[in-house]
């Protein structure tokens, strides 16, 4: 229930910043009912806002380095929302085991985000075996839009761009050429969802009219960001997280 109504607020937030987000391909999304892996190129720290509203009703689990938890509200947020701390310097069997459990026995699927210049190997290696091993599929999803947040505050346009599910049944053994072969069906996937996204972008902004009426939401929106910081560092010393993941 937390996160379905933190998404809400977070979504909300941002519409209220940008408002001008278009959603394309969205059948390509496998059905709510069917857990799966859905990657994306880390490109800004509002990407997974966008993704997390794209997919909705589905709710998913995510990596976030262990330095995040150590915030008392932050950290109370993300783990209620599904987040499980990684290592990146020491990182464990862990991060592979607790997805692929979540994967095959609750209903949320898992969000992970390739990163480095052709996105780095030790992460596309994790997608690879953690789809392998929980017998799922990989969706692609790019964000093209504003890297900078002065653009999100222009109103500047966002195109999340679904592409089809990614199989990788027939891949038989995980060696390097496995994990090499999954991540060139992903490269791939992400550089066609980018060329889509080129198209469809007009660059055109908002109507700086919209003020009129974003402004105003904005102040509502501000005041349920603090009713909701305060409640969640109440709640952080009395409702654990785990409990509630299914």
């Amino acid at each position: 229930m937390f996160y379905a109504y933190l998404r809400w607020l977070v979504s909300f937030l941002v519409w209220v910043v940008n408002g001008n987000a278009h959603y394309h391909n969205r059948e390509n999304l496998l059905d709510p009912k069917e857990n799966y892996i859905l990657v994306a190129p880390h490109r800004t720290w509002w990407d997974p806002i966008y993704l997390a509203f794209a997919t909705k009703p589905k709710q998913f689990i995510f990596m976030a380095k262990k330095e995040l938890f150590n915030n008392r509200i932050f950290g109370w947020w993300i783990r209620m929302c599904g987040s499980f701390p990684i290592d990146r310097d020491n990182p464990s069997q862990e991060a592979i085991k607790y997805p692929v459990k979540m994967l095959k026995k609750s209903q949320r699927s898992l969000i992970m985000f390739p990163s480095g210049s052709r996105h780095s190997t030790d992460v596309k290696g994790g997608v690879a075996v953690i789809a392998k091993m929980a017998k799922v599929k990989i969706q692609p999803v790019v964000y093209g839009g504003p890297r900078k947040f002065s653009g999100l505050l222009k109103g500047e346009r966002i195109d999340m761009n679904f592409g089809p599910a990614i199989d990788v049944s027939d891949i038989k053994r995980l060696n390097d050429q496995g994990i090499e072969t999954v991540a060139k069906r992903v490269h791939d996937a992400f550089d066609q969802l980018d060329e889509q996204n080129e198209t469809y972008n007009n660059h055109k902004k908002l109507n700086p009219l919209t003020y009129i009426y974003r402004i105003p939401l904005g102040l509502i929106a501000f005041i349920l960001v603090l009713l909701t910081m305060a409640f969640s560092y109440v709640a952080s010393f009395v409702w654990t997280p785990e409990k509630h993941l299914k």
